[in-house]
């Protein structure tokens, strides 16, 4: 929709519907009603928002795109900070329904703003291939960088979501094992560097170097005994955490013309929709049949290593003759 020119009215109708759905989360009783509006209403609408926000930024930058997205994407760190800590400190004061509805009005004033400012550069194309183009699965690194993308999301949340119950396992307070994440999203918004570095060397090479530290830092989690150590894992974990969420567009959007870069980029994101559903379910498994996080921890791991693997496999599957070359690799 985007590559034919349908942003302005589905940007807009998708962040009313994000809104509609906070306001009335804090009316919420029963578990249906929550999953209709965070699961469902919350889910579509962002979805909705995101690939054409990141694939307009790729409209007006070539040169330092790298660090275009980087600047863009630190929003989701600073959301993942702010959001969690003020809902902490503010449910006791007024009340989770009040809480909410502050929420509501961030995000009222945050995508209204948005909405008048996101503007495409280039005009509208009338792009053969329908809605989901198989034609571009012949294209090697595509269809490489999409499973490496599954592989990734089947371990994505599994620290992120086991962090804070890792914590108190190990002797650490509820109150602060809750802020342990707040500090790994702190230090994924030090993610600039990464677009600064991958303007250099390249986006693939950036995330090739950067995942494998997350893989490590996943791995050695759950042998951590003391606050300390687990505060500096997390910390190098949010870190490197950083260049994936921040760059990974940038290969896609070289993998072909401008023109159809946000139905590619839509094709990504809805085929590693299906690692990040199975994901979290799956490390919960193991972690509830080993009894720990070991297990998991090597499980998600792994899942960020095979990622790396994935994408060496990825430059080689691009031919060196294409002018996207640089900016892949």
């Amino acid at each position: 929709m985007f590559d034919l020119g349908y942003f302005k009215i589905p940007f807009f109708t998708a962040t009313s519907v994000l809104v509609a759905c906070t306001f009335l989360t804090a009316e919420c009783t029963q578990f249906w009603q929550f999953f209709l509006t965070q699961g469902v209403g919350v889910g579509l609408s962002c979805g909705i928002m995101w690939n054409p926000a990141v694939v307009i930024v790729s409209h007006w930058f070539s040169k330092r795109r790298g660090l275009a997205l980087s600047l863009t994407t630190i929003g989701t760190a600073l959301g993942s900070i702010v959001f969690p800590v003020a809902a902490q400190n503010l449910i006791p004061l007024i009340g989770f329904k009040w809480t909410v509805r502050v929420f509501g009005l961030i995000l009222t004033a945050t995508l209204g703003t948005a909405n008048v400012l996101l503007k495409r550069r280039l005009p509208p194309v009338n792009v053969r291939g329908g809605l989901f183009n198989l034609n571009a699965f012949r294209n090697k690194a595509f269809t490489t960088y999409c499973i490496s993308g599954v592989m990734i999301l089947l371990g994505f949340y599994t620290e992120l979501t086991y962090l804070p119950v890792s914590a108190v396992a190990i002797g650490v307070s509820k109150d602060f094992s809750f802020y342990i994440l707040a500090i790994a999203n702190a230090a994924s918004a030090l993610r600039v560097s990464f677009g600064l570095m991958s303007d250099k060397i390249g986006a693939i090479n950036t995330m090739a170097i950067m995942t494998a530290v997350t893989g490590i830092a996943t791995i050695v989690w759950p042998f951590a005994e003391t606050e300390s150590q687990l505060i500096t894992i997390a910390a190098i974990y949010g870190f490197s955490l950083g260049a994936y969420v921040s760059l990974y567009s940038a290969p896609l959007v070289a993998m072909g013309q401008m023109e159809d870069a946000g139905r590619r980029v839509g094709m990504f994101m809805s085929l590693i929709a299906f690692g990040g559903v199975a994901g979290p379910p799956i490390s919960g498994a193991i972690s509830s049949a080993t009894g720990g996080f070991v297990a998991a921890g090597y499980y998600s791991g792994g899942r960020w290593l095979h990622y790396v693997w994935c994408c060496i496999a990825t430059g080689g599957a691009v031919p060196a003759s294409r002018t996207a070359m640089g900016q892949i690799l």
